[in-house]
């Protein structure tokens, strides 16, 4: 099996993370990967806003706690939180944002890192005590956050299991 493959067929989500930084040079790579992923009419019109601190990190996981009424969230408490937003008006922006995650996912793996999708932001960017944090994030307010790549080397192992769900070929 090639090795593209085998990233593919081998990631897993990670919900459990070490203390342990992210080199600069990685992280770099993982958000090369983000901008290199397919866009609709090669537009582009994501940014990646990546965060490194944990404060800044556990502020905006506080204020999702309290907007959702979610006790004990913390976003598993990652290394790094990579946040893809788009413009509100591009009608491919989830998408675009979408195929932009799965490149950081799989870059993240074949370097050994882990990962985990995060989506509540999506229905909630505007509500005040939110779009404060992400103001001061620099996420721009006609952007919506439809998901964000929490990242870190895990704190958990993955067991392989069969994946499930129907295909049919269609000659």
């Amino acid at each position: 099996m090639n090795q593209t493959l085998e990233t593919i067929l081998t990631r897993r989500s990670t919900r459990k993370f070490l203390r342990k930084p992210i080199p600069e040079e990685e992280m770099e790579l993982i958000v090369q990967a983000a901008l290199h992923a397919p866009s609709a009419k090669g537009l582009q019109t994501w940014q990646f806003t990546v965060v490194r601190n944990r404060e800044k990190i556990q502020k905006l996981a506080t204020a999702i706690r309290e907007v959702l009424d979610r006790k004990g969230y913390n976003m598993y408490e990652p290394e790094a939180l990579v946040i893809p937003s788009n413009l509100k008006e591009s009608p491919y922006g989830r998408e675009d944002d979408a195929c932009a995650m799965e490149n950081m996912f799989l870059a993240a793996h074949s370097l050994g890192i882990g990962s985990v999708w995060i989506n509540q932001l999506q229905d909630v960017c505007d509500v005040p005590a939110i779009r404060q944090v992400l103001d001061e994030l620099g996420i721009p307010a006609d952007h919506v956050v439809y998901g964000m790549a929490a990242l870190g080397y895990p704190d958990d192992v993955k067991a392989d299991k069969a994946r499930t769900g129907k295909v049919v070929y269609a000659d």
